[in-house]
């Protein structure tokens, strides 16, 4: 069983930062592929990126591509998701992901944490 915990949203204004952190525990973190995602209201959940069990593969939502970064520690257990530029638009319960297997690039998730809000204002 894996656990994950995120923090670090809040209230922002358009052009702010934040770093949304996620914890994990129960499981070996570093054979782990860790995804971020997040749900507007009225929205479907999306994939807002990934970062693989290695760290060398990372992928992104397009609409996030060159504001948003994802890394990993696998000392602390804990993924990272660096939010630069903020647009309203992303405004949206963000949540990090664990697989359903370790050494796996590209997973199915299946751990959820229990989300954290980011409100972006313009």
């Amino acid at each position: 069983q894996v656990q994950l915990v995120e923090s670090g949203g809040g209230l922002v204004q358009a052009g702010d930062s934040l770093r949304l952190s996620c914890a994990a525990s129960g499981r070996t973190f570093s054979r782990d592929t860790m995804g971020w995602f997040r749900q507007a209201p009225g929205k479907e959940r999306e994939i807002v990126g990934g970062i693989s069990w290695t760290g060398v593969i990372t992928y992104y939502l397009d609409s996030v591509k060159g504001r948003f970064t994802i890394s990993r520690d696998n000392a602390k257990k804990t993924v990272y998701l660096q939010m630069n530029s903020l647009k309203p638009e992303d405004t949206a319960v963000y949540y990090c992901a664990a697989p359903d297997r370790p050494f796996t690039d590209y997973p199915e998730y299946k751990y959820w944490g229990q989300g954290t809000q980011v409100t972006v204002s313009s």
